[in-house]
């Protein structure tokens, strides 16, 4: 069976649903939340997390640390090193919900506007430990 990729899927849908499976996004994503991928309808800007595939065919859901003129450098909350050379032609889509237990957080919501917040606290910290 020829399996769907993720980005045919958002194009013929506009959505794509996935189980997590890694720990890179940790604490915000933990391994078996849905995540809800939406297409991109607006430019992206620092902290949005979108969905990529790397020239190695690998996908990746990390945070955009900064945007640059010609790519984004990015990183994931659960790791130390960042991944520069990301263009919108690596783009499938953008982060929107994350749904952990019945429950939906959606990238909106007041508790993760805090917890974004929190990130270069956590990442100054992370490179002491």
């Amino acid at each position: 069976m020829n399996k769907a990729k993720f980005e045919d899927i958002i194009r013929d849908k506009g959505v794509l649903i996935y189980t997590s499976v890694g720990d890179s996004m940790y604490p915000l994503i933990q391994k078996g939340d849905l995540l809800v991928i939406r297409a991109v309808d607006a430019p992206l800007k620092k902290y949005d997390i979108p969905l990529y595939k790397r020239d190695s065919g690998q996908y990746v859901l990390h945070r955009i640390i900064k945007v640059r003129k010609n790519d984004y450098l990015i990183c994931g909350d659960n790791r130390r090193l960042t991944e520069s050379g990301i263009t919108d032609r690596h783009i499938i889509g953008l982060l929107t919900e994350i749904i952990r237990n019945g429950e939906s957080i959606s990238v909106y919501d007041k508790r993760y506007t805090l917890y974004r917040h929190t990130l270069f606290i956590r990442r100054q910290l992370k490179r002491f430990i």
